[in-house]
């Protein structure tokens, strides 16, 4: 089932990663065999996982890509990923686990956004990109979410202006936990 969680552009006092555990734990039902974290510049992001495919390790998120400049955190399945995996391979592409998240990290980084073009699945996810920019700035960040929706991805903006946060996560209630989403319902939104 997993479940991924996400702050980006946060200037807040709480420190980020902070605030994404306290989404995690909220999640910790959703993957009780593993979780990680990572903080950047400007935010953090994490996941609890629930191992199917890649038991091992090697299948530990946020996953980085072999450049060392893209992350990925995500949920779902990827039904055709061992066929793409195999397209990759004879490219030259040389991979370290058994995960369907290797094979969408990969295919993000070769097609960027038209990855979603090569992917027959249910999934939601978050790349973090730092191929324009230096790890030492905060990352592109582009959240994907398969055309279904079946794998939910509830995404906030709080604050104003350039001060905008991007909070994200695949439960409400992680939102809630980041304590930057307000659980009161927007009578705008509603109508």
């Amino acid at each position: 089932m997993c479940g991924i969680a996400g702050i980006w552009n946060y200037a807040g006092g709480t420190p980020a990663e902070h605030r994404v555990q306290s989404m995690l734990r909220a999640m910790r039902h959703r993957g009780p065999d593993g979780q990680g974290l990572h903080r950047f510049v400007g935010g953090a992001c994490g996941m609890v996982r629930l191992a199917l495919v890649d038991l091992s390790p090697r299948g530990n998120q946020p996953m980085w890509s072999p450049c060392g400049r893209i992350a990925v955190v995500f949920n779902g399945e990827i039904y055709n990923f061992r066929e793409e995996r195999s397209r990759l391979e004879s490219r030259g592409y040389a991979f370290h686990s058994t995960t369907d998240t290797e094979v969408l990290l990969a295919l993000y980084q070769e097609h960027g956004l038209e990855c979603v073009n090569y992917l027959r699945g249910m999934f939601a996810a978050a790349f973090f990109d730092w191929r324009e920019s230096g790890l030492d700035q905060p990352p592109t960040v582009t959240l994907l979410r398969s055309p279904m929706g079946i794998k939910p991805l509830y995404v906030s903006e709080v604050g104003t202006g350039s001060q905008k946060t991007l909070v994200f996560a695949s439960e409400l209630r992680a939102l809630l936990a980041s304590g930057l989403v307000s659980s009161r319902v927007s009578q705008a939104a509603l109508r």
